[in-house]
């Protein structure tokens, strides 16, 4: 589950930065789902520690 939830933030992080400089495409909701994303991961990293 936790490298499931690296490789999607890996990937939102790839298409945040595909949409930022080439094509503007659901930037809205790229930003929100990798925010999203991020703050999940932090969440498993404080409840490993």
């Amino acid at each position: 589950m936790r490298g499931l939830l690296y490789l999607i933030a890996v990937i939102l992080v790839i298409a945040w930065i595909f949409g930022a400089f080439v094509t503007p495409f659901g930037g809205n909701i790229i930003h929100v789902l990798l925010v999203i994303a991020i703050i999940a991961l932090l969440l498993g990293v404080i409840r490993r520690a």
